[in-house]
């Protein structure tokens, strides 16, 4: 690829003073690292502020060493350099037959519908423009296993010529059909890479199948790629064993070799082998672009002092190009990294984005700095390669410069500077099924958000939210975006009903938490008045370096805060989302679910019904589970702060029908470590993905809700009945934790009630390239909801509060309507 620094004004500026910001909210780096990259003057200066910063805040740059991504006992795939044009780079070889992949396959799920599954498979070929004289041809069959259906996951045993149009039969007796042929459709192609996607569709069968697919006449760059990849599709009375996972990536600064690379797709890769996931969801951060401010073109813009000038600065052509080729060869280097590549060509994916996709807190600083030309520009930029690397759509023709006015804005315009000497296809979101287009650019992004819908099998529907487009510090997603999903969802659940293929369960995918632990005392600190003349003592002597960060200004640890759907600033908000959702469960007595990472916590929240109506959990359309996975490969925070969460762990009311709080799940630490306080069991900090089951009406054998022997010696009788939620609430909850069936390979999912089984994978040992993981499970139980059976007890729940407040609640409006007339507590 050709190095567009000489054009770039930035590219010159001096770079011996290292910038990096210093939030450490999610992460922390070693003493170290921080030694080496902070000058002692300078460590001097802050040593009044370090006790409030010294595990939150520390300096992010990347180190002169460099990255091995990890372990020592496997490498990253390097896009070689083919030219000269300088590490990393993708080269743009003239004689170049545009049949060599530098990165790929990658296999996506998009919807099922009338008994056919739809995804798609792209790869990224070297070289291209506006014509490609190659196009490439995928084949893909569907496999019948006489020994075992998982035989040949990784391509073990399995002969097959990439350069056959029809995939080979094995001496093991794994046999396909010849299979279709599909040609690849050029999504985008400029003389750096092209882009190939290539629809599949499956028939969805009786019993659950494996399907095979190559690409014909390529050349790999990894003489380890497998040339033929299987993935799964579920029976057609099935729904999908689930695998979730955020926080794909490290912070700048990490010490990879310390946490071992991203050795936990190790263990993704050993669970999918005893009983195959049929889609992963990818909740946000799939990857982390922040070295761009560090090693890449925006490091000068980045070292300017002066907030004004920074926040000035124009994105010209030059600079656009140059965070183009970043963001182009970081997705390419990670994206080809073992064992997340392989995980890749054989699990389809569902993905959102969040800040790392883009920078580490875009959208959350304050509006003004958001709104500057560099944050649009690269935001316009980012998105471009979300859109073809994590959904294998078309980007748009044009993104954001200073230098046509026209981008600045989403619409058709085209900046032909950008088009030369390349080929963007036609957009075809409007056709796109399983997405949810917003109605109106996001505020920093020009671009319309992607949420999206999918049936994942019989009997599960999946939303997911985009959370980032549309964010400011004041906002998580537009009143009409929250409109236009629960029009969708109600549509989609009523039709699902009458064709007599219901859902049981709804799968909501968030890219931050929603039932967590309340941090306002640090929210009241860092925006207090008080802190003022420390800011002036920061802009004027750097004193407190380590508190705030050098965009915008304000104290770090802000914009992580200002991410949560737990900050005050979004507390509206996000109250009338959960009672919107608690409303379609209601509706359509379906169980909602929701999936959130961010926080490099493992963690398990819920809001359920206030006790004293005393209804139980099966029959309780509030409670909704909130699953906390992260980080499949970024460092968990220090343990302090898991121990400091956990005793936030208060009950909260999110109105007087509804309390919330985190759930008892961890009963010990992952094998023989010490990593939480003894009385800490709601967070964990500690890598980690999730794994979701539903215990199949379709199932044989009587396997019941929750753990099975304690069921047997159960009471009769609703023995939950009036518990609070530091209590287990039903008995799915019971021995929850490394106990419960739901952790165990034997019994997780072969259930029959219906239920959802849900085990958090946490890894044992950071140093261990294997990625060994304890399971930690519960139950999550369909809902079976009668509209008035509690009416009743609600009313005298009513009465109760008005006679202790010493006034009559005004209406009786049901709580999980989208505007309840009273609040029971603050949060």
């Amino acid at each position: 690829m050709s190095s567009h620094a000489d054009r770039d004004p930035l590219a010159e500026a001096d770079h011996s003073s290292q910038y990096a910001s210093a939030s450490q909210w999610r992460h922390q780096e070693s003493s170290s690292f921080h030694r080496h990259v902070i000058p002692r003057d300078a460590q001097l200066a802050s040593a009044d502020t370090q006790d409030l910063s010294s595990f939150l805040n520390k300096s992010r740059v990347e180190g002169d060493r460099p990255s091995t991504q990890g372990t020592g006992n496997f490498k990253p795939i390097v896009i070689g350099d083919t030219n000269g044009a300088g590490d990393g780079a993708v080269g743009t070889a003239a004689a170049d037959d545009g049949k060599e992949v530098v990165c790929g396959s990658l296999i996506n799920f998009r919807h099922m519908e009338n008994g056919v599954w739809y995804g798609s498979a792209l790869i990224v070929t070297q070289g291209g423009g506006k014509m490609q004289e190659f196009k490439p041809i995928l084949n893909i069959g569907r496999v019948e296993a006489a020994n075992s259906l998982q035989q040949g996951l990784t391509g073990e045993g399995v002969e097959a010529n990439g350069a056959d149009s029809a995939l080979a039969n094995d001496a093991n007796g794994i046999r396909s059909d010849h299979g279709t042929d599909v040609a690849g459709n050029c999504l985008y192609s400029d003389p750096r890479n092209t882009f190939w996607q290539f629809p599949l569709t499956c028939d969805v069968h009786e019993t659950e199948t494996k399907w095979a697919y190559s690409i014909a006449d390529v050349r790999y760059k990894s003489t380890t790629k497998p040339k033929v990849n299987y993935f799964f599709v579920p029976a057609a009375s099935e729904s999908m064993r689930i695998m979730f996972h955020s926080c794909n990536g490290f912070s700048v600064g990490t010490d990879e070799d310390a946490w071992s690379g991203a050795a936990l797709w190790n263990d993704v890769q050993r669970r999918h082998a005893e009983n195959p996931f049929h889609v992963m969801i990818g909740g946000g951060d799939q990857i982390y672009n922040d070295g761009i401010r560090v090693d890449g073109p925006l490091r000068a813009w980045t070292d300017i002092g002066n907030p004004k000038a920074r926040r000035d600065y124009p994105f010209p052509e030059s600079l656009r190009q140059a965070c183009d080729d970043y963001y182009l060869n970081n997705y390419i280097r990670w994206y080809s990294t073992e064992p997340f590549a392989t995980a890749n060509g054989q699990i389809p994916a569902l993905n959102i984005w969040d800040d790392h996709d883009i920078i580490d807190g875009f959208g959350s600083y304050v509006n003004e700095f958001m709104k500057c030309d560099v944050f649009r520009g690269i935001g316009g930029t980012a998105h471009k390669y979300y859109m073809l690397f994590q959904h294998h759509l078309a980007p748009p023709s044009s993104t954001y410069t200073t230098d046509a006015p026209q981008t600045m804005e989403a619409g058709d315009d085209v900046d032909h500077a950008q088009l030369k000497d390349t080929f963007v296809a036609k957009q075809t979101l409007d056709t796109e099924q399983g997405y949810i287009i917003g109605k109106q650019p996001g505020p920093y992004v020009a671009e319309h958000s992607m949420n999206m819908f999918a049936r994942l099998g019989s009997r599960i529907a999946f939303v997911g939210v985009d959370a980032r487009t549309e964010r400011t510090r004041h906002q998580v997603n537009y009143p009409e975006t929250y409109d236009m999903i629960f029009d969708r969802l109600r549509e989609e659940l009523t039709n699902a009903a009458h064709s007599g293929q219901g859902y049981k369960h709804l799968i909501v995918l968030l890219g931050i938490p929603i039932a967590y632990p309340r941090l306002t005392w640090l929210e009241n600190i860092f925006s207090s008045p008080l802190i003022a003349p420390i800011k002036f003592l920061n802009r004027r002597f750097g004193f407190g370096g380590g508190v705030f960060n050098h965009f915008d200004g304000s104290v770090d640890l802000l914009d992580d805060l200002d991410d949560h759907y737990t900050a005050r600033t979004h507390k509206k908000e996000r109250n009338t989302f959960i009672e919107r959702l608690q409303a379609v469960a209601a509706e359509h007595s379906v169980r909602v679910t929701i999936l959130g990472g961010d926080v490099h916590l493992a963690a398990l929240g819920r809001f359920y019904s206030n006790p004293k109506l005393h209804i139980p959990a099966e029959e309780d359309h509030r409670y909704i589970v909130n699953v906390v996975s992260s980080a499949i490969v970024n460092k968990p925070p220090p343990n302090a702060i898991a121990n400091l969460l956990a005793r936030r762990n208060k009950i909260h009311h999110l109105n007087h029908d509804t309390d919330e709080t985190l759930m008892n799940l961890f009963n010990k630490d992952p094998g023989d470590t010490n990593k939480t306080a003894s009385s800490n069991h709601v967070t964990m900090p500690s890598r980690n993905f999730a794994i979701i089951t539903e215990n199949s009406p379709n199932n044989r054998g009587a396997m019941t809700n929750g753990d099975v022997e304690a069921e047997a010696a159960a009471a009769t009788g609703n023995e939950f009945e009036g518990k609070g939620g530091h209590d287990f609430l039903h008995k799915g909850e019971r021995n929850a934790g490394t106990d419960h069936k739901a952790s165990r390979l034997e019994t997780h999912g072969k259930g029959n009630d219906g239920s959802l089984d849900c085990c958090i994978r946490v890894e044992i040992d950071q140093h261990n390239a294997e990625g060994l993981t304890q399971p930690y499970g519960l139950t999550i139980p369909a809902l079976n909801y009668e509209a008035g059976k509690y009416a009743s007890h609600k009313a005298r729940s009513i009465r109760s509060h008005a006679s202790k407040a010493g006034t009559a609640r005004p209406g009786t409006q049901p709580s999980g309507s989208a505007a309840p007339s009273v609040r029971r507590a603050s949060q």
